[in-house]
This record gives structure tokens, sequence and C-alpha cells, in this order.
């Protein structure tokens, strides 16, 4: 990071430590899936130093994205996802190397980003089916892995928690995959932390899931900062 681009590190410099800061700045983090949750994970990751960074998403931005997802605006209504969120996360630290993958996470594309190369590997995907994928391939890695239950029918953002994925409680996208992993006789090598909530609230729609941004930049903000502690805890072990 050259001089010039260090200034808008400094307060997380004097809260963590130069050397701490250093540590963020080398981790190679994935991000899988850059909606409501996703996308303000990959904001607050760039803004506390994080500058090897890939985000990844199939979709374009939707008028119905602008209540919750970062780079989703009128403006930016119809363009590709990950291009648009790329050219913020460049203006708050130029000197950073975000890649941008127009791409799903599926069974025929999981082999092509290469998850093995990563530090961290954060998951905010919302296919049932693809999510247990990444979760049994991430936990195959060296990398550490944290992933997003569902943040969608929830308002209440202070029932926002973290735990281990099998003691996840009330979280319906957490029972279907416990159940899917079960029905297939196949299950994550290890343990990894999950962010959720226990709120359930009824939608008012017939087939879309309501959500607002406040609890699903919780939950982006959430993983972000599990990324950080971690990073932060290990350099201090190492001292």
């Amino acid at each position: 990071m050259e001089p010039q681009d260090k200034a808008f590190v400094r307060r997380t410099e004097l809260l963590l430590g130069q050397d701490t800061v250093e540590q963020i700045a080398r981790q190679r983090v994935i991000i899988f899936g850059i909606g409501g949750v996703g996308s303000w994970c990959a904001e607050s990751l760039v803004r506390s130093g994080i500058q090897q960074l890939t985000i990844v998403d199939f979709d374009k931005v939707s008028a119905s994205n602008i209540n919750r997802q970062l780079m989703a605006t009128t403006r930016t209504v119809g363009q590709v996802k990950v291009d648009v969120l790329r050219e913020r996360l460049l203006a708050i630290n130029p000197s950073a190397q975000i890649t941008a993958v127009e791409q799903a996470f599926t069974a025929e594309t999981a082999d092509d980003f290469h998850i093995e190369d990563y530090d961290y590997i954060i998951d905010a995907i919302d296919s049932l089916k693809d999510k247990a994928l990444l979760i049994e391939m991430a936990c195959q890695t060296k990398a550490r892995f944290y992933s997003s239950m569902g943040a969608a029918l929830k308002l209440d953002s202070t029932r926002i928690q973290v735990t281990e994925f099998w003691k996840v409680k009330g979280d319906p996208l957490a029972r279907a995959l416990r159940n899917h992993f079960k029905k297939q006789k196949r299950f994550p090598r290890r343990k990894f932390q999950c962010v959720y909530s226990d709120e359930l609230l009824r939608s008012q729609g017939t087939e879309e899931k309501g959500s607002i941004m406040h609890v699903t930049a919780s939950f982006g903000l959430m993983l972000a900062g599990l990324v950080i502690q971690d990073v932060a805890a290990r350099h201090t072990r190492q001292e």
C-alpha cells in the first residue's frame, strides 16, 4: 500500500496497530454472493484494509435490490452487480486488488474458483443446493470459512447472533441445510461459524421473501467483523 493510500486505514491502525493492519492487507478473501448481505461485507472488509478481494455474483442490479443492496441505486439498475461494486470498492482504496467474477457458484463452475487459494471464504449465497456445495468444499480447505444463514423475514437486528453451524436454532435455512446433508449422507468436514437470527416474521408477499437493509447489512458487517477479528487474534497469538 502506497503512503498516500494509507490515510483511510489510520483509525483502524490506531485501534489494532500497524502490524495487524499489515496482516489484514495480506489476506486473500473471496465472497460468494454480493446481495443484501455480501455487498456490505465487501465494503466493510475493504474499509478495514483488506486489499485482495474476489467478489462473485451472476446477477444484475434490479429495482427491487435498491432497498438493501449497497451498489443498487436508480442509476445502476441493469448493470452487472460485481462490476458496480468493484468500482465503488476501488473508489475507497484504488490500490486494492478487487477481482469481479460474474458467475454463479454451482456444481458445474465450482472448480473454476480455486477456493483453496484463499485465506478466508465467505458464503452469502441464497440457493440451498449451491450453498450446501460451497460449505462442503470450503470445509475441505485450510481457509477460514464463515457463512450467512437467512437474513430475510427479519426486522429486529438485536437478535442477530454468531454460533457454530450445528448449534444454530430457529433458522429455516440452517435447518434445510442440515436436512440436506443428512439426506445426502455427506457432511462438512469441520465446524464453521454462522451469522444468523432466530427471528422469523411472516412474508407480506406471495412469492418473494421480504427483507430490509438494517438487518441484511448487519449480517454482512458481522461476517466482515469475524474476518478482521480472526486476523487480529491470530496475529496476537503469533507475537
